[in-house]
């Protein structure tokens, strides 16, 4: 069965799309979010990027008391590594590998396609980044952590062994704490991964240090060969 593709928000470059971010919001936000970020990359137009911004399901939240927002996944408590929705986490996968999967068919190769997010939207840039079958450009991920971290050695591929990845974190999060950021870059780096980590001095946000820093790395990735 065709996996339905979620709702998105779409800018597309001023000349053809040769390359593509597929950004997901955090717990609660939606796909306006992190749409102001675009002007703020100041990104050169010669790369040709499509932003894709895509919405999350609305699903109740336990630690919220049941209330309904958007969610890649459930939140069912804030000890992170032993309660985890892992139905959610397999839905939000599928329906995020359809997207990568549309973005081929609409001409751009896997191989120039960055997997990016915030918060859980960052931990599902993770998960479904390293277990896609063919090559991303790279895979952010901001102020978040590995979900289903015991499962990942097992279901990883080696497609995406050696694409690069930006882990970033606040160093006053006290959403996800630090910790969870810094331990998901060091679990990557002990399995070969290319990771690049940075932490500022912030909650959970982004700054412009780390802004700046994303439209480096972008740049580099994304660079035409």
């Amino acid at each position: 069965m065709t996996e339905p593709l979620l709702n998105t928000l779409e800018i597309e470059p001023a000349g053809v799309a040769r390359t593509c971010v597929i950004w997901m919001h955090g717990l609660g936000a939606d796909a306006h979010d992190f749409e102001p970020i675009v002007p703020e990359l100041n990104l050169p137009t010669t790369l040709g990027i499509r932003f894709v911004f895509p919405n999350a399901p609305i699903r109740p939240i336990t630690i919220n008391g049941g209330m309904r927002m958007r969610g890649w996944y459930d939140v069912l408590s804030l000890d992170l590594p032993r309660q985890e929705d892992a139905e959610g986490v397999g839905d939000s996968d599928r329906a995020l590998t359809a997207l990568l999967d549309r973005e081929q068919q609409r001409g751009i190769p896997s191989d120039r396609i960055v997997l990016a997010g915030f918060s859980q939207g960052g931990a599902m840039a993770l998960h479904t980044g390293l277990r896609y079958r063919a090559r991303l450009a790279g895979i952010l991920a901001l102020s978040c952590y590995i979900p289903l971290a015991t499962r990942l050695n097992d279901e990883r591929q080696p497609a995406n062994q050696s694409t690069p990845i930006l882990i970033t974190h606040g160093d006053y999060d006290a959403v996800i704490p630090m910790h969870y950021g810094q331990q998901s870059a060091d679990v990557l780096r002990t399995l070969g991964y290319a990771v690049e980590w940075h932490h500022y001095g912030m909650g959970h946000e982004v700054c412009g240090q780390e802004i700046r820093e994303v439209a480096g790395w972008l740049q580099r990735v994304l660079k035409p060969d």
